[in-house]
């Protein structure tokens, strides 16, 4: 066999690696390390946070690990405190609900209902509370109702929030009201059906996705604010603000534990909901 049958055998058999290939390979690896550099970010806190609520140590921390242990979870459900804050952080979520909903559907129809000039300033207008500083808010709140001889607590809490969450509502009820056939609302009018009649057959049901995912919306926003509620809340103790006191008194794995129980809760709630989608599905198909 010649030098150049050989050569030419060689280069057969060594595969080709082209620029082009190489560069998308490196890519595709860059890709799959920033999926994971992302999931290890998101999810890395909330693992040390769980796993501290099984740590056996007085202060909220997995290093040392000082043996598993299940009493920060039984003293969760023994606190009076947390408990008493759950309920306050609850009944202010429910009146934001209540509050931001209805104010965020009339809002965004007036706003699909504008053309032009007048509906970018309406929409600026409207959507400016969300970019107000949240202790803005409550000390404003504050002050502006301490004159008209009212103090702080569930009600003044309730309007600090929906002053801002009114807005989120709005935001996902319009998105919601672009996609709208309006030759619907039309045809019914003129089939001699009231506005009355038009909203509740056939703009509420198509409206159901968007007002169900602003009232969690609005739930979380609530639950968790904590800038907003400081200053407004009077003698109540939300669940941020107790959490926020304990961090300057002391922590201890209870908190932990809450935390773990909150996540717990959440992901139960997802799997749930979605579990209810597929099977609604499923016997919307059969029928």
């Amino acid at each position: 066999m010649t030098k150049a049958t050989m050569a030419a055998s060689a280069k057969i058999m060594m595969p080709s690696f082209s620029k082009a290939g190489l560069l998308a390979g490196l890519r595709s690896l860059a890709a799959r390390f920033y999926l994971l550099a992302f999931i290890g970010f998101l999810l890395g806190p909330l693992l040390i946070l769980g796993l501290a609520a099984f740590n056996d140590s007085s202060f909220p921390t997995v290093s040392p690990w000082q043996g598993s242990t299940l009493k920060w979870i039984v003293a969760l459900f023994q606190d009076g405190e947390i408990g008493r804050a759950l309920v306050s952080s609850g009944i202010i979520a429910a009146g934001v609900i209540l509050v931001s909903l209805p104010v965020g559907v009339a809002a965004a129809f007036v706003l699909t209902s504008l053309h032009g000039r007048a509906r970018s300033f309406a929409y600026a207008l409207m959507v400016s509370p969300m970019l107000i500083p949240g202790i803005v808010i409550g000390i404003s709140t504050l002050l502006f109702w301490r004159k008209l001889g009212v103090n702080g607590g569930y009600f003044l809490t309730i309007l600090a929030q929906s002053s801002f969450i009114i807005s989120f509502v709005m935001l996902m009820v319009v998105a919601q009201l672009q996609r709208f056939d309006r030759t619907m609302e039309d045809a019914a009018l003129g089939l001699g059906a009231s506005q009355l009649l038009v909203f509740r057959r056939i703009l509420l049901p198509y409206l159901r996705p968007a007002l169900l995912a602003a009232c969690c919306l609005a739930f979380l926003q609530s639950f968790e604010n904590y800038n907003t509620t400081l200053f407004v809340r009077g003698t109540e103790t939300p669940l941020t603000v107790f959490i926020a006191t304990k961090v300057r008194t002391g922590l201890t794995p209870v908190i932990n534990a809450l935390g773990l129980v909150l996540m717990a809760s959440t992901i139960l709630g997802a799997v749930l909901w979605e579990f209810w989608l597929r099977r609604r599905g499923r016997v919307a198909k059969t029928a």
